[in-house]
């Protein structure tokens, strides 16, 4: 259980972000919208980008964490590379702060549990960001199979290369969101890992096809990879009851469900909330500093989801590159 963050005599709760590239700056720009809260600065080494930020939300800018901790901060997120938040989070939890660190939660399991000890011991609030579970598209297939026998579950979740990728592949970036939704969709354990994956243009893995069952019998895949040249997340649950589609870019989730002997079924299109994604996740680790109560992802979790995607790659077999066809002199 984590404290209660005590507020200012103005009532605000004063945040800080840590690392504003793509998400981090999406992160300040949350915050400084948010009621009751006072986004305090940013902080970040590239001076021209936290310099900007900064600018354009009125708040403070600093060259590094120690800098932003010291303005008394209660409350932070770590958008900085994953190799980073074991180090940045270790610093904010041991001044009693409250974190919510990107996913993955660190690069290593044995960091995101240190961070877990960590927290546990100051009492501290300590949340992932798993941003694909406030989907509201996501949210919404959540509601459709709950308390529905799952049998099988397939997602999509393909694009081309990101320009600002370098220090991970395909399965870090893009199938950890996925890993943590089949856990979550399912609330069971991953037990068996199929991994398929090849290096086809980048240095790392840019293609996986990710097969899963977990300990309550369900199977999932995930397709994943930096090939297509545009983006697609699709998500499909089978149940013994119904069939569920989700497009969770365009937020369009269909279930079908009445199956007869004859082939027939019913079909509807769900309601789908509107709510910016990572406006509610932010708002969530908000609610869970202030009461103290659990956050909507936890360190475990996150820690989960990470040593999945580790296996994943500790069991990459890499295919002997193709061999011309031998000819036979005549």
């Amino acid at each position: 259980m984590s404290q209660t963050a005590k507020q200012d005599a103005d009532g605000l709760l004063r945040v800080g972000v840590i690392g504003v590239g793509v998400m981090g700056s999406n992160h300040a720009r949350v915050f400084a919208g948010l009621p009751g809260v006072q986004l305090v600065g940013v902080a970040d080494p590239d001076r021209k980008q936290a310099e900007f930020v900064a600018r354009t939300l009125g708040c403070a800018d600093m060259a590094d964490v120690g800098q932003l901790l010291d303005q008394n901060v209660q409350a932070v997120t770590i958008a900085a590379p994953t190799h980073l938040h074991h180090e940045i989070a270790l610093s904010c939890i041991a001044r009693g702060i409250h974190v919510m660190v990107e996913k993955p939660i660190a690069s290593t399991v044995e960091e995101g549990r240190d961070i877990i000890a960590a927290a546990r011991r100051a009492g501290v609030t300590l949340m992932v960001g798993h941003v694909e579970r406030f989907n509201p598209a996501v949210e919404a297939i959540k509601d459709a199979i709950r308390n529905e026998d799952i049998l099988s579950i397939a997602i999509t979740r393909v694009g081309p290369f990101p320009p600002r990728m370098s220090n991970v592949g395909v399965v870090i970036d893009l199938a950890v969101h996925d890993i943590d939704l089949i856990r979550w969709f399912t609330d069971s354990d991953i037990i068996e890992v199929q991994p398929q994956l090849s290096s086809a243009v980048a240095e790392r893995e840019d293609i996986a096809l990710l097969q899963f069952r977990t300990a309550s019998g369900v199977l999932a895949h995930i397709n994943t990879n930096w090939l297509t040249p545009f983006k697609a997340r699709n998500v499909t649950v089978a149940t013994r009851g119904k069939y569920v589609m989700g497009d969770l870019l365009t937020r369009q989730v269909t279930e079908c469900f009445g199956f007869q002997p004859d082939g027939s079924y019913s079909m509807r299109h769900l309601s789908v909330g509107h709510a910016e994604p990572l406006r509610s996740e932010l708002l969530s680790f908000i609610n869970a500093v202030r009461s103290g109560g659990a956050p909507a992802v936890t360190g475990e979790e996150g820690v989960a989801s990470l040593e999945i995607a580790t296996r994943c790659l500790a069991s990459r077999i890499t295919a002997a590159p193709a061999q011309r066809p031998l000819r036979v002199a005549r």
